[in-house]
């Protein structure tokens, strides 16, 4: 909307326009934009920053993982809760105002209050071989519900990590928690490596190696013989309120029942290069009708939580996607899967008024286009502070 303004009145967006307002704040030459959603993050995991190298193959990343978090065997370590709190000022700098973090500690919830940062909160479970998944999940809601998790707009709810590291047993039971809170919505890491996708086919491979290492691997699981998207599909666990991270290795047919389904992917491109599965087929995401967000993942595989890195990635990677639906990914996509689409996600009249201003350079012939070429936060500015100065 060019010559466009908004009005704000005790936090809300109360009303928007074009033309001239005489009590208007002058932004100079600007864009104003909702604030971005990072879909998909690990913020516990900030103090690996530069880490982890890349790798060629998804295992070998996962092994230096593995090794890092070895050093830092309480989750609670000051050096870990000081990378996280750095990680969030870093990402609202750089325009986000809501995220999907996936903790298995719970450690960044009072991290998020204390920024003042929206959240869905994903506490992560894994157990390929639990003894008593439903005690699992008991345990895991009681200590969700002490922390009191529907207030403010902190939301935790349950989700699993990834059907090669999740029992059968367990995900029911997760699913069955989910189904018991209807305000929830869940995540799982789904088609990511090439790996994955030879384990739930088949059995073997590099994560059944894995698991037998890590004392986990039992004998009375039977590969599905299908698709990882397939399988959670078949177990009743995906659905409408669950997003699916990463998808890298989806085929049309896993795309379509993606989208029959109503399951929102959520895409990390600069994550996958980093961590060795290759790019995501964001075009057959947009050309057959999948629901799409953006995450930037950790940053033990990307060097900030700049989502606009992720949007400039995105652009590189899908040519031919329109520039607005990449931004709607980026922003009301993303704030509808996380279950806070009727208050951001938008510039609507009576949501939160969570907007950020990017400076413009002179000229700018497509400014849509322009949002996409890798925006430096030194030109993010958020309306609820000093408005940004220059043209």
């Amino acid at each position: 909307m060019a010559d466009g303004w908004v009005a704000i009145e005790h936090g809300r967006i109360a009303g928007v326009g074009f033309g001239g307002e005489p009590d208007a704040i002058d932004l100079g030459h600007a864009v104003i934009l909702p604030a971005l959603v990072n879909a998909h993050t690990h913020l516990e995991l900030s103090y690996l920053r530069g880490a982890v190298p890349p790798a060629d193959r998804f295992l070998d990343w996962i092994g230096g993982v593995m090794a890092a978090r070895r050093r830092f065997p309480n989750p609670e370590d000051p050096a870990i809760l000081l990378a996280a709190r750095v990680g969030i000022k870093e990402a609202r700098a750089s325009g986000t105002g809501l995220v999907g973090d996936i903790s298995n500690t719970l450690a960044t919830v009072p991290l998020l209050r204390e920024a003042g940062v929206p959240a869905r909160v994903f506490y992560e479970l894994l157990g390929f071989n639990a003894h008593d998944p439903v005690g699992l999940v008991r345990e895991a809601r009681a200590r969700v519900d002490r922390i009191d998790s529907a207030q403010g707009d902190i939301r935790v709810s349950l989700a699993p990590h990834a059907p090669y590291s999740v029992s059968p047993a367990l995900f029911a039971a997760i699913r069955e928690d989910l189904d018991a809170h209807p305000g929830d919505v869940s995540s799982v890491h789904v088609c990511e490596s090439v790996d994955e996708m030879e384990f739930i086919a088949r059995g073997t491979g590099g994560w059944r190696d894995i698991l037998t290492g890590v004392g986990v691997w039992t004998d009375a699981w039977r590969a599905p013989g299908v698709s990882p998207s397939k399988y959670l599909a078949d177990c009743g666990f995906l659905d409408s309120r669950v997003l699916a991270v990463h998808a890298v290795q989806c085929d049309g047919e896993d795309l379509s029942r993606l989208h029959t389904l109503g399951t929102t992917v959520v895409s990390c491109p600069r994550s996958n290069r980093h961590v060795g599965v290759g790019d995501p087929p964001i075009e057959a995401f947009y050309a057959m009708g999948v629901k799409v967000a953006l995450g930037t993942d950790s940053l033990a595989s990307v060097p900030d939580l700049n989502m606009f890195g992720e949007l400039a990635a995105a652009r590189r990677i899908a040519p031919r996607v329109s520039a607005r639906d990449l931004i709607e990914s980026a922003t009301l996509c993303g704030a509808r899967a996380l279950g806070f689409g009727d208050q951001l996600g938008s510039i609507e009249h009576g949501k939160q008024a969570m907007l950020i201003a990017v400076r413009l350079p002179e000229p700018v012939g497509d400014v849509e286009e322009y949002l996409l070429s890798g925006i430096d936060p030194a030109a993010i500015s958020w309306l609820d502070a000093e408005p940004p100065k220059g043209p």
